[in-house]
């Protein structure tokens, strides 16, 4: 399978130098190049690619805007967003994520890097390291307070279900979690599997800021 890819970066030579990594895999194609946010949104909607390369600072419409455009809630058949970004910031990553994004990788990161991204949200998972999942936690748990009653989809949930979405929550990777639980890591595989589609989550990115904005999870936990 062909993983088809669109770069949206307002820089020209790193469009280029992207596209030039990207098709010299055999499982990838780049459809489309866009040098601002709208173009990338414009061509998404028209290209349906399998993934998004989305720089943040770019004219007209900023990265994060025009992935909550593509990905954001309510959006039918979202996108599946990698935002890459010169900036390490705290604030950029929640805000990313938040917009829809599947992940978040940083510029200087090794080519590797950038295609292990790309295949990871192409399969449906998402590319946040556990430790920065508990930083943003720590850093924007007040935000994700629920400000509703928690909806009536968790009941849905059997109770360890439950359990499993707490320990998404806390950054927990599904090797931490099988251990914690004393179950095997595909039984936490299962149980990952089976919350995101009862609760119509796209990957653990959801998951997380679900569980916290519904109150599953304190925020200084």
């Amino acid at each position: 399978m062909t993983l088809r890819v669109l770069v949206a970066d307002d820089q020209e030579l790193v469009r280029t130098g992207y596209a030039t990594i990207l098709s010299a895999q055999p499982d990838m194609e780049v459809v489309g190049e866009a040098g601002d946010g709208r173009a990338a949104v414009n061509l998404s909607l028209e290209l349906k690619p399998d993934v998004v390369v989305m720089d943040v600072r770019m004219p007209v419409l900023d990265g994060i805007s025009a992935t909550r455009e593509l990905a954001g809630p309510g959006i039918e058949n979202p996108a599946k967003v990698l935002v890459v970004t010169t900036f390490q910031l705290d604030e950029y990553v929640y805000e990313a994520l938040r917009a829809g994004a599947s992940g978040f990788l940083l510029k200087d990161a090794p080519p590797r890097e950038l295609l292990n991204g790309i295949r990871v949200i192409a399969s449906g998972e998402s590319l946040l390291a556990p430790a920065i999942t508990r930083r943003l936690v720590g850093k924007f748990g007040e935000r994700l307070r629920p400000t509703t009653a928690v909806p009536a989809v968790l009941g849905a949930l059997t109770p360890r279900e439950v359990e499993v979405l707490k320990l998404i929550a806390e950054g927990m990777s599904n090797v931490e979690i099988a251990e914690a639980m004393v179950v095997s890591r595909e039984t936490v595989k299962t149980h990952v599997s089976r919350i995101l589609t009862k609760l119509d989550l796209r990957d653990r990115v959801q998951a997380v800021v679900f569980a916290h904005r519904n109150g599953l999870v304190n925020a200084g936990s």
